[in-house]
């Protein structure tokens, strides 16, 4: 099996390369990545959206993005923007080590310590943020919009000195913050105190510097204790996360670890007798990337008929059944995982990019709107407008194609490129039409760009 339409997309930094194969090259390759999945994003959301309130911001000002490392690292740039490596979400075993971790990164907002920090990172892009963070000078190039997507990022050089360091002040200023909202939301602060201990017990094996969150949120035991005294002074101390949110938690790990470990490894760590759904999860991911469709497709079918109206059950049977090259056969699933979920753009995507294969009107038409309403939901999603400017030009609309070739290139801070394709499109559309005024939205933004 290969990864190449399915969860996990590497997008190159050359324009137009091709998916990588197999998700471990993006480590072995020394790069580092994005990831998006709506269930894992949504995940997230419901850890960290009490906590936003908790904490007086507003849930949609504040953006979760998901890096491909395997590190245990989490971090704050650009304003409200949060970022956390798969390796702090595969290796925390409960809900609430992840949940302490966001509400300390939200301490950081609050606390305004980015802003005074790095003021000139409130309008970067994410790319630009990590670029930075990592020491490295890279750009987001062309890819894919499957439900797992990855934006490459080359990692030149990382320096000795991360770019966001705290000083000690500020991490306790965090933990403070964290530990108000977790009381606030009437959560334990049982899972940052474990999450401290783990590094704090790393810092001792290999030393804090092969630590990136070592080197960014400076340890020491002082911040322990202080977790600890909450914790004999909380009356919340003893609270547990609720099933669901641990249920939600395993699937993401089992998920995460399904499509980024090697399936032998998953195979071992997870029995075939194990009824979790996690588990389960994670070895029907691994039995398609052996190639053993039917084996997975029936773990997934028996996910199904327990909850016929999860919608992630349905998107990944669709994903595993594209993988396994029955591509017709995945409409209906990714059909029936939006009627449950019609707000889900990547899913949309992924719709789409069937239907564009099959060059049937009807076919191509639906790829359009699925595109159209993915893009009405999130216009940065780059490869979708690639994907558009495939669907209109299959249809002979050569206005709307070069249009959403130019919201491409735009998003990609190619000048040159945005500019020409506006000029085509232009030719092309309606004059006064609501397309024709974006193009020209489009011209005066490309050439303010730098």
């Amino acid at each position: 099996m290969t990864l190449k339409r399915v969860r996990l997309f590497i997008f190159c930094l050359a324009i137009g390369c091709a998916a990588i194969a197999n998700a471990p090259m993006a480590f072995a390759q020394g790069g580092f990545s994005f990831i998006r999945d709506t269930e894992i994003e949504n995940t997230i959301r419901v850890y960290v959206t009490p906590l936003f309130e908790a904490a007086g911001l507003d849930p949609s000002a504040v953006s979760v993005h998901i890096i491909n490392d395997r590190s245990l690292n989490a971090f704050v740039a650009g304003g409200q923007r949060i970022f956390i490596h798969i390796g702090l979400l595969m290796k925390a075993e409960t809900p609430g080590e992840v949940i302490g971790v966001l509400a300390h990164e939200i301490g950081h907002i609050t606390g305004g310590h980015l802003s005074r920090k790095h003021k000139n990172l409130e309008n970067a892009n994410n790319q630009s943020i990590i670029a930075l963070v990592l020491g490295g000078a890279a750009a987001l190039a062309a890819g894919s919009a499957d439900p797992l997507i990855a934006g490459a990022l080359a990692k030149e050089t990382v320096g000795r000195r991360s770019f966001l360091a705290y000083n000690r002040s500020m991490e306790q200023s965090a933990d403070q913050a964290a530990l108000s909202f977790l009381e606030a939301t009437g959560q334990s602060a049982q899972g940052l105190h474990d999450f401290l201990a783990l590094l704090m017990e790393q810092e001792k094996l290999y030393s804090a510097g092969g630590n990136p969150y070592s080197r960014s949120h400076p340890l020491n035991a002082d911040r322990l204790r202080h977790v600890e005294e909450h914790l004999r002074k909380s009356p919340f101390s003893q609270s547990k996360t609720t099933e669901m949110l641990n249920s939600m938690h395993r699937r993401m790990r089992g998920k995460l670890k399904g499509f980024i470990n090697p399936p032998d490894q998953t195979l071992r760590e997870y029995d075939a007798g194990d009824p979790d759904f996690g588990a389960r999860y994670a070895r029907a991911v691994a039995l398609s990337k052996l190639q053993e469709t039917d084996a997975a497709i029936a773990i997934i079918d028996e996910l199904i008929a327990v909850s016929p109206k999860d919608p992630f059950f349905h998107e990944l049977k669709g994903e595993l059944l594209v993988d396994g090259g029955r591509t017709q056969e995945a409409i209906e699933p990714f059909k029936k995982a939006l009627t449950i979920l019609p707000w889900a753009a990547l899913i949309k995507v992924g719709l789409a990019q069937i239907q564009l294969e099959n060059n049937d009107t009807a076919d191509l038409e639906a790829a359009r709107d699925n595109l159209k309403e993915a893009l009405r939901y999130e216009p940065e999603l780059t490869g979708a407008w690639r994907f558009l400017a495939t669907a209109e030009g299959k249809l002979g609309n050569a206005g709307g194609a070069s249009l959403a070739l130019a919201e491409e290139a735009l998003l990609r801070g190619n000048k040159g490129s945005a500019l020409s394709h506006v000029k085509r499109a232009m030719a092309s559309l309606p004059e006064g039409s609501p397309s024709w005024f974006r193009a020209q939205d489009i011209e005066s933004a490309a050439q303010k760009t730098e």
